[in-house]
């Protein structure tokens, strides 16, 4: 399989951490991680599958550099692509805008022919809405390191089973 690139913006740190665990988990080899600071959109144009990965500040904007990348997610670099979504929210301060990030990305990709992966149900978090809602779904991962950082681990190896089966790289 060809590599997947895993995008990912990160202001505190939290991000890259948990993209980190991401690639650990596919292995090493099978995953490129950029930050999508200072990136074109050629970058997105290198890979066949996608993991977007971002955090929600304040009362549910982007992550500042991905609010600067977002332009480049049209259909010229996205059609016909895999794309996995992972965002950091804090379930407890902001109850309302729950990882909005992530749903933001979403909602900005979904129409330019990709192929959506890795939804979660939202049934193991505790919050009162969501951009990143879709019936009884989340878009992605969601995590939340504010307050539940002993579950981040688990959730991503879960997550990463769930990847693999979908993309068919088991």
């Amino acid at each position: 399989m060809a590599k997947i690139g895993l995008f990912y913006g990160s202001t505190t740190g939290n991000t890259v951490k948990a993209a980190e665990l991401i690639r650990n988990e596919f292995g090493a080899d099978m995953v490129d991680m950029v930050d999508v600071g200072g990136k074109s959109a050629d970058e997105l144009k290198k890979y066949d599958t996608l993991i977007l990965g971002t955090s929600t500040w304040h009362w549910g904007g982007l992550q500042d550099e991905w609010a600067l990348f977002e332009d480049n997610l049209t259909g010229d670099t996205l059609e016909g692509k895999n794309v996995a979504f992972f965002g950091l929210g804090d379930q407890k301060r902001y109850p309302d805008h729950f990882a909005d990030g992530m749903g933001l990305l979403y909602e900005k990709v979904k129409a330019f022919g990709v192929k959506v992966v890795g939804m979660c149900p939202k049934r193991d978090y505790k919050f009162e809405a969501s951009a990143a809602e879709l019936g009884d779904r989340l878009v992605g991962l969601a995590l939340d390191e504010d307050n539940e950082p002993q579950k981040t681990a688990e959730r991503i190896n879960k997550w990463v089973r769930q990847l693999k089966k979908e993309l068919g790289v088991e």
